[in-house]
């Protein structure tokens, strides 16, 4: 998977992202980049990952942040398939 987006641009963006150091930066870093859909988007994935993580029930998962069962199944798989950097950054926020 990392080798579908690596490139020049995904790596510059990726340096500015590690560049900004509160999460007021992040904001308006990310308010700049992406619409208003996009980052609720991303949020929303993130935050079904950290509920999959915790063996939440699909159920829950859905009553709490409005995700699609489709969208709680793409998250699963890369949680179980992926290149393990959910896994990577949860570690790091315990």
């Amino acid at each position: 998977m990392i080798s579908k987006i690596k490139g020049d641009n995904a790596d510059a963006l990726f340096e500015a992202i590690l560049s900004l150091q509160t999460v007021d930066e992040c904001y308006a870093f990310f308010e700049d980049l992406c619409t208003y859909k996009e980052i609720q988007s991303i949020s929303q994935r993130f935050a079904v990952a950290k509920m999959l993580n915790e063996n939440r029930i699909y159920n829950e998962i859905v009553e709490k942040t409005g995700a699609s069962t489709a969208t709680i199944s793409r998250v699963k798989r890369s949680l179980q398939n992926g290149n393990d950097g959910y896994t990577m950054v949860f570690e790091r926020l315990k």
